[in-house]
């Protein structure tokens, strides 16, 4: 479910959505914070850990290249080629042409990388099964807040004929 951000924003915020909303960015921060450490005590720096988990996770319909890189963790195109050669120098992806367009750089895990990769997803989903709970409260928290919130302060759209009314006293004027 999409929410309306024009429609949402005109609602007033209330002392109580501040503060789901700060318990629901402390609980994703913990998380973050659990997931830099460990991509670091594994010896790679947290970027390399999600360049490595978008490479492995991508849906069978994409092709890994620099350009989904970039796209998938948000960063500028030369700055996933910067991250793919760090990965490459460690040996943890490799690089190939691609077979249709030999101008094309695929890129995918190396038996390192994927190793890797599996150590690091095993202690993440151990720490989801433990802070998991704690993160669903949170959003569940601000959806349900949203929805009495929505329903509580929304006000029907105006029809055509009281639209057409309002703009013929404006004009009258």
């Amino acid at each position: 479910m999409r929410y309306n951000i024009s429609s949402v924003a005109k609602q007033p915020m209330r002392q109580g959505d501040y503060g789901v909303l700060a318990e629901f960015r402390y609980q994703i921060r913990r998380f973050l914070n659990f997931s830099e450490a460990a991509a670091r005590k594994a010896g790679i720096e947290p970027h390399q850990h999600q360049a490595l988990l978008v490479l492995k996770g991508l849906p069978a319909f994409q092709i890994a290249t620099v350009g989904v890189l970039a796209e998938r963790l948000q960063i500028r195109h030369h700055s996933a080629v910067e991250l793919a050669d760090r990965l490459e120098s460690k040996g943890l992806i490799r690089r190939s042409r691609g077979h249709a367009d030999r101008r094309e750089i695929l890129l995918g895990l190396t038996l390192r990388g994927e190793k890797l990769l599996q150590e690091l997803t095993l202690s993440h989903r151990d720490e989801l099964r433990m802070v998991g709970p704690n993160l669903v409260d949170s959003l569940e928290s601000i959806i349900a807040r949203q929805r009495r919130g929505r329903a509580l302060n929304t006000v029907p759209p105006a029809s055509d004929a009281s639209r057409r009314s309002r703009r013929n006293r404006k004009t009258d004027r």
